[in-house]
C-alpha cells in the first residue's frame, strides 16, 4: 500500500507528470522520426544516386579541367615560343629595313645633293639667261628707239644689206654706196656681167604704215593703215624704178630690200597687187632670207662668169703645158742615148780591165831568167798591140 501510495503521489506529482509527458513526447518524436528516416531513406537513395552521378561528372570536370589546364599550358608555352620567334624574325626584319632604309636615304641624300647641285646650276644659268634677257630688253627698247627715226631706220637697213651682202658675194664683187651716172647713190650696187649687167638693191624700211597696220584696233583705222601701206611701198617701187635702172649702166631691173620679213609676209599675204606692180616696173621686193638666196645665186653667176673669162688663158696656158712636155719628153730621150753610150763604155771598160789583169797574174807568173829572145820580143810585141 506503501508502493501504490508513492505511485500515486508520484503521479500527483507535477514534475512527474510532466516528466512523463515530455517522455512520452520524446517517444512519439522518435518514432515519427524513425519513421520519417525510413521513409526518407528510400527518398534519398535516388537522390544519393544523382549525387553519385554529379560526383562523377564533377571528377570528369576536374579531369577535364586538368588536361585543359595542361593543353593551356602547352599553348601558352607554343605562344611564347612562337612569339619569341616573332620577335626574333622582327628585329631582324627591323634591322633590314633600318639599313635598307639609312642605304635609301644616303642615297637619297647624294641624289638630293646632286639635284640640288645641277639646280642651282640651273638657277646660276637662268640668273645670267635672264640678265641677257633684261639686256636684250634694253637693246629692243634702243632698237625701238633707233627704228622710230626714220633716218636712223635707213642706216639700220643699209647696214644690214650690208652685211648680208658681204657674207654671200666676194668683196670685189660689189660696191657700197654706189654713185651712178645720174649722181644718184644706191646703197649697193652688184658686179654682175652682161647680161643682165650690174643691178642695185636698195633698203626701204615703211615702218610707220606697218605699225599702223598691226594696232588698228577697228575697221576705219585699219583701212587708213592699209592705204598708207600701198602708197608708201608705191612710192619706193616708182623712187627705185626711176632712179636705179639705167639703160646701159645698169641692169634692165632693180631690188628692194626690205629688213623686215615681218613687213615682207604682210605685203606677199595680204597685199600682192604690190609685189605684181613690183613686177612690171621691174622691181623685186627681197625680205633678208630670200636676198641671201638671191646673192647666193648671182655669186654663181660670177663664178661662170670669171670662168669664162679665164678660158682663154687656161687654154694659153695648157698650150704652154703641152710645150713644155714634149721638150721634157726631147730631153728625156736625149738623156737615155747618153746613158746608154756611157753604159756601152762602162762594159768595154769593164772588159778591157779583165783583160789586162788576166795579162798581168800571167806576167806575174813568168820566169824571165828563162825566157828566150824570141820569146821575149813576141811579148813585148804582143803588150804593145794589146795597149
Amino acid at each position: 500500500m506503501t508502493d501504490d501510495t508513492a505511485l500515486t503521489l508520484t503521479l500527483q506529482n507535477p514534475l512527474v507528470l510532466g516528466a512523463l509527458i515530455l517522455g512520452g513526447l520524446v517517444l512519439l518524436m522518435l518514432f515519427v522520426v524513425m519513421r520519417s528516416a525510413g521513409k526518407s531513406a528510400q527518398m534519398m537513395e535516388p537522390i544519393a544516386r544523382q549525387m553519385w552521378a554529379l560526383d562523377q561528372r564533377v571528377q570528369s570536370l576536374s579531369d577535364g579541367q586538368q588536361q585543359l589546364a595542361g593543353g593551356l599550358n602547352h599553348v601558352s608555352e607554343a605562344q611564347a615560343a612562337s612569339q619569341k620567334h616573332m620577335l626574333h624574325l622582327m628585329e631582324q626584319r627591323l634591322a633590314a629595313v633600318t639599313e635598307q632604309m639609312n642605304v635609301n636615304l644616303h642615297g637619297s641624300a647624294q641624289r638630293t645633293a646632286k639635284s640640288l647641285g645641277e639646280l642651282q646650276q640651273r638657277l646660276v644659268a637662268i640668273d645670267k639667261a635672264q640678265e641677257n634677257i633684261t639686256k636684250l630688253s634694253g637693246d629692243v627698247l634702243s632698237l625701238q628707239d633707233i627704228l622710230s627715226n626714220k633716218q636712223t631706220r635707213g642706216a639700220f637697213g643699209e647696214i644690214q644689206l650690208n652685211d648680208i651682202v658681204g657674207k654671200a658675194l666676194p668683196s670685189d664683187s660689189y660696191a657700197l654706196q654706189h654713185t651712178l651716172s645720174n649722181g644718184r647713190r644706191a646703197d649697193c650696187l652688184i658686179h654682175l656681167p652682161n647680161p643682165p649687167g650690174p643691178i642695185v638693191i636698195d633698203s626701204k624700211f615703211p615702218l610707220e604704215a606697218y605699225e599702223a597696220l598691226r594696232k588698228a584696233d577697228t575697221q576705219a583705222l585699219l583701212n587708213e593703215a592699209a592705204r598708207m601701206l600701198r602708197q608708201s611701198v608705191r612710192n619706193h617701187i616708182k623712187a627705185i624704178s626711176e632712179k636705179y635702172i639705167l639703160e646701159g649702166e645698169t641692169a634692165d631691173g632693180a631690188i628692194m630690200f626690205l629688213p623686215s620679213e615681218a613687213v615682207y609676209a604682210e605685203l606677199h599675204a595680204n597685199f600682192p597687187e604690190l609685189v605684181r606692180e613690183g613686177f612690171e616696173k621691174r622691181v623685186w621686193i627681197v625680205s633678208p632670207t630670200t636676198c641671201m638666196a638671191t646673192l647666193n645665186t648671182m655669186r654663181a653667176i660670177l663664178k661662170d662668169a670669171r670662168m669664162r673669162e679665164q678660158a682663154g688663158a687656161i687654154r694659153k696656158e695648157l698650150g704652154l703645158l703641152y710645150t713644155d712636155v714634149d721638150r721634157l719628153g726631147s730631153r728625156v730621150e736625149n738623156l737615155d742615148r747618153h746613158f746608154h753610150q756611157a753604159s756601152k763604155d762602162i762594159a768595154e771598160i769593164k772588159i778591157s780591165a779583165e783583160k789586162a789583169g788576166k795579162r798581168a797574174r800571167r806576167l806575174d807568173n813568168f820566169d824571165f831568167e828563162e825566157l828566150a829572145p824570141e820569146t821575149a820580143d813576141q811579148l813585148a810585141i804582143n803588150t804593145q798591140k794589146t795597149v
